[in-house]
């Protein structure tokens, strides 16, 4: 009897235990999960600015943008950019392409037009833009010095910038293989029935 009461108490014993060790485990599961969420949270608020500074800046540089009117006729070479918010090269160039801006804005005029905007059909027509980011670099006359399209080296558009004013400087095109294919915007297409 005495045995049975003895294995009675050190079953519960071990039930007790069993549940304590339960509670700890969840207790620390908890505890983990919260930590894990809490650096989550903090990671991003203090990356924040390097991870949608680039997009930020995209959507920014209709804004700053001068208008390609007024560009060709001022007298000034001009940085011609086409762009769209969902070009993930464009969104990788965005931080280069504003420290041009930043550094040379003085100079040269800077016009960034966005290929989704309707309003900008007759310039990517007229410039045979099929791939963004594309740069098209003019001379202060407003003829056509360099273009560049896709993801281009910094140092390569930099010296074609400072070349831009020298006479005689043959036309050149840099194509890259990461570039961005223009998507037809429907939501810009015209519907015949629509006007009736």
């Amino acid at each position: 009897m005495f045995d049975l009461f003895k294995m009675s108490l050190v079953s519960n014993s071990l039930i007790v235990q069993s549940e304590s060790q339960g509670q700890i485990l969840k207790t620390n599961l908890k505890t983990i999960l919260i930590l894990i969420i809490s650096i989550v949270i903090i990671s991003l608020f203090l990356f924040q600015n390097l991870l949608f500074k680039s997009t930020f800046l995209l959507k920014s540089f209709g804004e700053l943008s001068v208008d390609p009117e007024i560009a060709f006729t001022n007298n000034k070479p001009t940085f011609l950019e086409f762009y769209a918010e969902w070009c993930e090269v464009c969104k990788e160039m965005a931080p280069q392409v504003s420290a041009f801006k930043d550094e040379y804005e003085k100079d040269i005029n800077f016009v960034f037009l966005n290929v989704d905007n309707q309003k900008w059909g007759n310039y990517i027509k007229k410039f045979d833009v099929n791939g963004i980011p594309q740069v098209n670099l003019f001379d202060k006359k407003g003829n056509l010095i360099s273009t560049f399209i896709g993801k281009q080296d910094e140092i390569k558009i930099r010296q074609s910038i400072k070349n831009i004013e020298k006479e005689d400087k043959p036309y050149e095109e840099i194509i890259n293989a990461e570039f961005s294919i223009i998507q037809e915007n429907k939501n810009n297409q015209v519907n015949p029935r629509s006007h009736e």
